[in-house]
């Protein structure tokens, strides 16, 4: 009985205690968006503050980049010139065009979530693309709007076609890979009046990307790079950086493999008969293509000494083979014209030598069972070393075999250490995107 009498004392001292105490009027309900509501935040934030363009909103504005790639245009390794299209998100807060405190504005305008405006009446960061090899200006684009929202936040895409410098590295043409950048810096605002920051959520967002049909994106990354000094100043920038391989089915099959089948063509200038008349026409058509090959291959590739061009140097290599082969021909023509004239001296032995293979086996032991046979080859009467002679006739034809076997090995590892080179770069790239 006593309990129920405190709790019930209590409650009605509970109730006379929120009768005491003043009433506060509830807070009144902020209007519903309308058109005039709208107009009269702009007039309030822009005319009404003396907003001004040429000032900045802070002492340090702190302002956020991302680029968005959509695709990537064109990679010229000639004139070293990657052209993409994209668009920047650019952020930064404007506390001047915050309507988030009531007490600061003439009226309740929390129903407005975000206002569009454009950067003819906002002030906007000055940045440029540092390595632009064309229009090198501002990014400026007054007909994309600009989303404010409530609480002073600005975000600002505006869209372009960026052509930049890329050096090309060349060493691996025509299965290369190559290290493009897109320089971002500020322009007239020094780094203790703005500071560009990477974007927290996507530095580099490749969500939209487009393939391109000749190269394949492997990576895209941003770095906050270091600052960059202009007439003594120091400025903010950020680094964009894009690797791009090139796809390589194309290029095999109409760079790789017709130029490795043109390599063992020139061997074979040594299977021609010298009584044919097509020895050393053959052998400056062959001389000829490579030629032409070697030049169209040099119109593709920039003209720099910074890297050296493995394909060229094979190129280069199987052209001095096919010049070497040229006066080589000609000597074995000239060596054929001679017809059954003896060809004397050391000449004359060591041809006797390869052609007669039959000295290495003179004495060849056979068993059987428990007997040994024995048997016993000798020369022929008429090979006799101070008779048995060969003419020029044959000495040619012994050349030709001598050289079909050595340009056949100089080729084969010329092209294989040429294709090991470009697959071990090939593949150790694929390793590390996967």
């Amino acid at each position: 009985m006593p309990y129920k009498v405190g709790l019930y004392t209590l409650v009605l001292f509970v109730s006379w205690w929120n009768h005491a105490l003043p009433q506060s009027s509830p807070l009144p309900t902020p209007p519903t968006y309308s058109r005039a509501l709208e107009t009269a935040l702009r007039a309030e934030l822009f005319d009404g503050s003396n907003y001004s363009t040429l000032q900045r909103p802070d002492k340090k504005v702190d302002v956020r980049l991302s680029l968005t790639l959509l695709t990537v245009n064109e990679l010229n390794i000639k004139d070293q010139v990657l052209s993409i299209s994209g668009y920047l998100s650019v952020t930064w807060r404007d506390d001047r065009l915050s309507w988030k405190d009531t007490t600061s504005t003439s009226q309740d305008y929390s129903s407005i979530n975000f206002l569009f405006s454009t950067e003819e009446r906002v002030w906007t960061p000055a940045i440029i693309v540092e390595n632009s090899v064309e229009d090198i200006s501002v990014i400026s684009d007054s007909k994309i709007p600009m989303r404010i929202t409530w609480d002073g936040i600005i975000h600002w895409n505006p869209t372009g076609i960026y052509k930049v410098f890329c050096e090309s590295d060349i060493t691996y043409y025509p299965l290369d890979t190559q290290t493009c950048s897109i320089k971002i810096s500020t322009w007239g605002y020094t780094q203790g009046e703005i500071q560009l920051q990477l974007n927290n959520q996507k530095t580099f967002d490749t969500s939209f990307y487009n393939e391109n049909g000749e190269w394949d994106l492997y990576s895209a990354t941003g770095i906050k790079s270091s600052d960059r000094s202009r007439g003594g100043e120091s400025y903010s920038s950020l680094t964009f950086t894009l690797t791009l391989r090139r796809k390589p089915e194309f290029h095999i099959i109409n760079t790789i493999f017709p130029m490795i089948l043109m390599a063992f063509l020139i061997p074979m200038v040594y299977k021609l008969p010298p009584e044919s008349g097509e020895k050393m026409g053959y052998c400056l058509t062959v001389l000829l293509a490579y030629a032409v090959y070697l030049s169209l291959i040099s119109d593709n590739i920039p003209s720099t000494s910074k890297n050296i061009c493995y394909l060229s140097v094979y190129l280069c290599l199987t052209l001095a083979y096919s010049t070497i082969s040229v006066t080589i021909v000609s000597c074995i023509l000239n060596a054929y014209a001679q017809g059954e004239k003896k060809v004397t001296g050391s000449i004359n032995s060591i041809c006797c030598c390869i052609r007669s293979k039959r000295v290495a086996d003179k004495n060849h032991v056979t068993y059987y069972g428990d007997h040994r046979r024995m048997r016993i080859e000798e020369f022929p009467p008429d090979y006799d070393s101070e008779t048995n002679v060969i003419s020029y006739r044959e000495y040619s034809k012994i050349l030709d075999k001598i050289f079909f076997v050595v340009y056949i090995v100089i080729i084969t590892i010329t092209t294989a250490v040429f294709l090991i080179l470009l697959l071990i770069h090939f593949y150790s790239i694929e390793e590390k995107s996967s």
